[in-house]
């Protein structure tokens, strides 16, 4: 048989529960409000970290693809690097069969290579001092007819195609004012012959590229290009004695920048330098092909308002044609505020009655009233 209940634990559970007061209800509500609120910030918290790690592995999957497509363009181009070497070393040993045998027969020539009467008789001219590589001559020649600059530029590689070693013959020209002008009292006299040693260089270009993949490979022998880079840091070198980059000639920066590019010598620790140089010389119209040249493509956006903040919105207006960003820096306003700089800047020399030469100079112009 079951056990009896005690009668006074029956009355014990019959007997009536307080109720819960209003406080603990509000606390109860308060609680459950906290959790929902605590509840969707983790939801918020935990939704956003999902976001941001969709996003970042986007990112990466375009970066990987990027670098997959570089990796396989590199591969591709080293592939055809290896694969024409031997057919350029062909044409080029070809060349130099042609070029010692044209400069044997023009030893024995009595052409009087100073007399110029014309186009032709320029080139044939040029081509003499190649064939025979008398590179002092042929400096001389050269900075004696500025006035036929362009016909200059059109031949010069024509002929330097006779030499037999044309980079050493390019460096053996120039040298008697870069790296460092030897003329001495002549230098001062604002006899600049920069203008020379670019258009030597720029013309050199064509002649020692890659006859089957072009500028990516240039055919200069490695004791040549090594010769230029110990000129490259000489010059350098050269920049204290100067008073620093904000002292140096354009003409000087042109010929120096030119020269790392014409022999592939341009060093990436130097870009800091390359783009001082290229900005203190903005009005220079080859500087920004040329900033390009030297791998500086990346940072125009920074040079671009690097010239406008000093007030050099021409120059800039040049720089975005060239490298192709103008819808990122519309010309239109720039040359307003040019505009602007020039009526103040006029303004206040009219109001200035001892100004001696009532001229102004800007940095890449001048504004004569």
């Amino acid at each position: 048989m079951g056990s009896i209940p005690d009668p006074g634990e029956v009355a014990a559970d019959l007997t009536p529960q307080p109720l819960p007061s209003f406080d603990d209800f509000q606390r109860q509500t308060s609680l459950m409000t906290s959790c929902t609120l605590l509840w969707k910030e983790l939801s918020d918290h935990f939704t956003t970290l999902e976001q941001n790690l969709q996003k970042k592995s986007d990112a990466l999957k375009r970066k990987i693809q990027a670098l997959d497509t570089d990796t396989k363009a590199s591969l591709a181009s080293i592939k055809k690097r290896e694969v024409t070497i031997d057919g350029s070393l062909e044409i080029a040993l070809e060349r130099l069969d042609d070029r010692c045998e044209a400069a044997l027969k023009s030893i024995d020539s009595d052409r009087d290579d100073g007399e110029v009467d014309d186009g032709d008789g320029l080139l044939l001219a040029l081509k003499a001092f190649c064939l025979k590589m008398r590179s002092r001559e042929f400096w001389k020649f050269v900075i004696t007819k500025k006035k036929e600059l362009d016909a200059l530029r059109s031949q010069i590689p024509m002929a330097l195609g006779e030499c037999v070693d044309p980079p050493r013959f390019v460096l053996e020209a120039i040298s008697e004012v870069f790296p460092v002008d030897r003329r001495g009292e002549r230098s001062e006299k604002g006899n600049d012959l920069g203008w020379a040693c670019v258009v030597i260089l720029e013309s050199l270009i064509p002649v020692v590229m890659d006859p089957v993949i072009g500028k990516s490979r240039l055919m200069v022998t490695p004791t040549v290009k090594k010769r230029a880079s110990e000129i490259a840091e000489t010059w350098k070198r050269s920049l204290e004695e100067r008073g620093g980059i904000e002292n140096v000639k354009t003409p000087d920066v042109h010929t120096f920048l030119q020269h790392l590019v014409t022999f592939g010598i341009v060093k990436r620790e130097d870009f800091d330098l390359y783009r001082k140089l290229v900005v203190g010389s903005a009005w220079r119209k080859q500087m920004p092909k040329l900033a390009v040249s030297l791998g500086l493509g990346g940072e125009m956006p920074d040079m671009i308002k690097e010239l406008i903040g000093r007030g050099q919105q021409l120059d800039a207006v040049h720089f975005t044609y060239e490298v192709g960003l103008v819808n990122k820096f519309p010309p239109v306003p720039l040359l307003k505020a040019f505009l602007r700089d020039a009526k103040k800047a006029a303004a206040s020399i009219m109001e200035d009655p001892d100004n001696p030469g009532r001229a102004t100079v800007f940095p890449d112009t001048q504004i004569f009233l």
